[in-house]
């Protein structure tokens, strides 16, 4: 079961696409996250969400909010897919202990072996303040996140 609003979000410490160290904690205190794990990169709509986000970053950082992107692909996966993609902000790879973070959320699939496209705002003091969880091939919308955030 996915964590639910309400709960404090669990910790973790996983490698960006430049593998760079992110730990969620890194925020506390100081900026509001968009936590959006996604199943994998190079697929049609990983890939459509992904670069939605990047083309309205702006809605995230006027709103002091960090967006960090959560696949089960390893961190030179993510490199290429971040660098084809022009996605400016960090995909984080749960690739091992496989998908560890995602079991931690409640968005693993034990049968695909990977995340499913759920996404959690946390507010600065590490609560889970709103949050959505879609089937693999259903992609979110990005302005029910802006709504969202607009509430914190």
């Amino acid at each position: 079961m996915a964590i639910q609003v309400g709960d404090k979000a669990p910790d973790f410490e996983l490698k960006d696409n430049h593998g760079r160290t992110v730990r969620l904690s890194d925020f506390h205190g100081e900026k509001n996250v968009v936590l959006l794990f996604y199943p994998f990169a190079f697929t049609g709509v990983c890939t459509g969400e992904l670069c939605e986000l990047r083309d309205n970053l702006p809605k995230f950082a006027d709103r002091d909010t960090q967006l960090l992107a959560v696949s089960n692909d390893s961190i030179h996966t993510l490199r290429v897919f971040a660098e084809q993609e022009g996605l400016e902000y960090p995909l984080l790879s749960d690739f091992w202990p496989h998908g560890n973070v995602s079991r931690a959320y409640g968005v693993f699939d034990e049968d695909k072996g990977c995340a499913v496209r759920g996404t959690f705002i946390i507010d600065r003091e590490g609560v889970v303040r709103w949050t959505v969880v879609n089937g693999l091939p259903d992609a979110r919308d990005l302005n029910d996140y802006v709504q969202a955030l607009d509430t914190l």
